[in-house]
């Protein structure tokens, strides 16, 4: 993601800037808004036939705040598969990031990061 014309945050924008580990399906995976995060799982990795990969799907997670923190920075979830939630579609790009098609949304593959930015 580039900073100030695909992402408004510098955390986003460092990262989603490579491919950081080979997903599979049920791995966590956050998507990357504009300076929001939203978790997701998963759920599909569809390969060529060279074995490549082509495309993952995620689908979102229910994201249950914890902490007691308010309108902060400080934001703790808890996660649980949603077999109902939205699901998005990331290609992995030459450069080595995922990127969504019409989108500027990227991925970090690996981890569930919910993040909602209240200075919007």
């Amino acid at each position: 993601m580039k900073i100030g014309t695909e992402t408004g945050s510098l955390v986003n924008g460092i990262l989603t800037d490579k491919m950081q580990i080979i997903p599979e399906i049920g791995m966590g995976a956050t998507i990357c808004h504009w300076s929001d995060r939203i978790a997701g799982t998963i759920i599909e990795v569809k390969k060529d036939k060279n074995k490549l990969i082509k495309f993952i799907t995620i689908q979102v997670d229910n994201a249950i705040r914890t902490d007691s923190n308010g309108m902060s920075e400080s934001q703790v979830y808890e996660y649980t598969p949603d077999s109902d939630g939205m699901t998005y579609i990331f290609k992995l790009r030459k450069d080595g990031t995922w990127k969504r098609s019409n989108s500027a949304d990227g991925l970090i593959i690996g981890t569930r990061i919910q993040y909602y930015d209240y200075s919007f």
